[in-house]
């Protein structure tokens, strides 16, 4: 891994434990390399907020072995935050006026917690506006998660995401379906992503809006499609960034809700995720809330040991080459000034060079390694 620790935001020191690289600054500098400056404009609520910050910059970090990467992370301030999530993004995060005077290369935006069915009156709403409407100026590339790609395709294109009969949650199988963008290059034809959403924007509203499918499934629909320019928007409806054992923290919590009175049902299992064995310890787990709350007694503790040690990341590397990918056609494209979106000989509504959107050159290890070293 290639993060430089450039301030002393914890998740650094965590990835370091977790025995992923990461530079110092010292280091970095040493090396005679164009790092990629990265902004992460993290939204989740606070319970999700550092974990989410782990996720990307894992993905990212692992997804070239040779570039340097400066992930900025930034928020709304208009999100309610409690005191001490405020002092962790006092503390670490950047703010966006700085960053869009500084510049970016590549954006990440990912999701947010919404209470409204209407996204465009949440209190995030128009704070995103502006950083979505800025970055399509000034930056080569962005990347929505989820609620974010929802909320770009309202903002953007007039597509309202449209509800689903119930949750789409679990790890599901996709196809490639545009084998020829470079964006998909060298993946598998068929990956597994994990979804946890209660909304879905179909195919044909994607297609409507002149974007391209590159990833869909039978059950979840469409994992990843393109803006009509071929790559400077990419928008996804799963979570390629997801950890081994997110589903089942959502698990844990949406049980917590119903242990509490705060949901009327117990939610159901995640699809394609947890094995029989596991299944049926939480089977059990649940037999015995339900004892508990008849008798009134305190619940029972989640069996969260018994199900982590037969959890498995069967994601990982698709999402990994998928950002590798994404990270590859940024170096390609990106100017050497980080205010400039483009290299001069790149056409903004054509940033690939084919509006087909052929299939370039996939070896963006190669290439980006000799572009970067001539871009300082």
């Amino acid at each position: 891994m290639t993060l430089v620790a450039h301030n002393e935001l914890p998740t650094y020191a965590r990835l370091r434990r977790e025995g992923n690289r990461v530079l110092s600054p010292e280091r970095a500098r040493s090396q005679d390399i164009r790092a990629l400056h990265v902004g992460l404009l993290n939204m989740m609520p606070d319970a999700a907020l550092e974990a989410t910050e782990r996720q990307f910059f894992r993905l990212v970090g692992s997804s070239n072995p040779i570039a340097q990467f400066y992930v900025h992370p930034f928020t709304l301030e208009e999100i309610p935050r409690s005191a001490p999530a405020r002092e962790h993004i006092a503390r670490h995060y950047e703010t966006f006026e700085s960053l869009a005077e500084s510049g970016l290369d590549a954006l990440i935006v990912s999701g947010a917690n919404v209470t409204q069915p209407d996204l465009s009156a949440e209190i995030f709403w128009e704070p995103l506006r502006r950083v979505i409407g800025w970055a399509d100026a000034y930056v080569s590339s962005t990347l929505c998660s989820c609620l974010a790609t929802h909320a770009v395709m309202l903002a953007r294109h007039g597509v309202r995401r449209r509800p689903l009969a119930r949750k789409c949650w679990g790890v599901f199988g996709h196809e490639v379906t545009r084998q020829d963008h470079p964006l998909v290059s060298d993946l598998n034809t068929r990956v597994t992503v994990p979804h946890s959403r209660f909304n879905d924007i179909p195919r044909a509203d994607f297609e409507a809006a002149g974007l391209h499918v590159l990833v869909e499934g039978e059950t979840p629909g469409v994992q990843l499609a393109v803006s009509p320019d071929g790559f400077r928007t990419v928008f996804m409806q799963g979570h390629p960034e997801y950890d081994r054992i997110s589903l089942m923290k959502e698990y844990k919590r949406d049980m917590g809700l119903y242990v509490d009175g705060h949901r009327d049902f117990p939610p159901p299992l995640p699809v394609n995720y947890f094995d029989l064995r596991s299944a049926a310890v939480l089977a059990e787990y649940r037999e015995r809330v339900e004892t508990a709350r008849a008798a009134g007694a305190p619940p029972p503790p989640f069996p969260e040991r018994l199900l982590r040690e037969r959890l498995h990341n069967t994601w990982h590397d698709s999402g990994e080459a998928l950002i590798g990918n994404w990270i590859g056609l940024v170096y390609q494209i990106t100017n050497a000034e980080r205010t400039r979106p483009f290299m001069d000989t790149v056409t903004r509504d054509d940033p690939l060079g084919d509006r087909k959107s052929t299939r370039l050159n996939s070896s963006h290890t190669v290439i980006s390694y000799a572009v970067f070293c001539l871009k300082k």
